[in-house]
């Protein structure tokens, strides 16, 4: 892998039928760049939970993946309501899902905790009535991830 390889698609508000189509697709690709299971795992659990969040909150947005022979680096980006509080938004259980996602089985509060646990940085820049731009890498160096 010569050049940093991206792939990017957009989420749609309330497309539960999609959703997780787009972490999907970065699984499939860090499988035929040849990355180690154990990465591969991590980054799907990160963009399947920024997926969900832009899903459910963000009211849709983009999430962009950028792959180096260094690091997995995860870009999700709304112009949604915005996080008032992000430390709150971290805790484990903490949720602002509506009772119509909960009833889908959705909406745990677990998202943003999820996404920590399986970065090894996590930065979230949050403005109420602006956007989220949520930013998670993973180190691919001495981890075996590299190709």
């Amino acid at each position: 892998m010569a050049a940093p390889y991206v792939v990017e698609f957009e989420v749609e508000k309330d497309d539960f039928l999609a959703a997780g189509e787009g972490s999907g697709s970065v699984k499939d690709t860090l499988k035929m760049l040849g990355m180690h299971s154990a990465i591969i795992r991590r980054a799907a659990i990160i963009t399947y939970e920024a997926e969900m969040n832009l899903v459910i909150h963000g009211g849709g947005g983009v999430l962009k993946v950028l792959i180096t022979p260094e690091r997995i680096e995860i870009v999700s980006s709304d112009e949604g309501p915005g996080i008032p509080d992000v430390e709150m938004a971290m805790r484990e259980g903490f949720s602002t899902a509506p009772d119509r996602v909960r009833e889908m089985g959705f909406g745990a509060g677990m998202g943003l905790p999820n996404i920590k646990r399986n970065s090894d940085s996590l930065s979230i820049d949050s403005t109420v009535g602006v956007g989220t731009t949520l930013r998670a890498v993973i180190e691919l160096a001495g981890q075996g991830g590299s190709v």
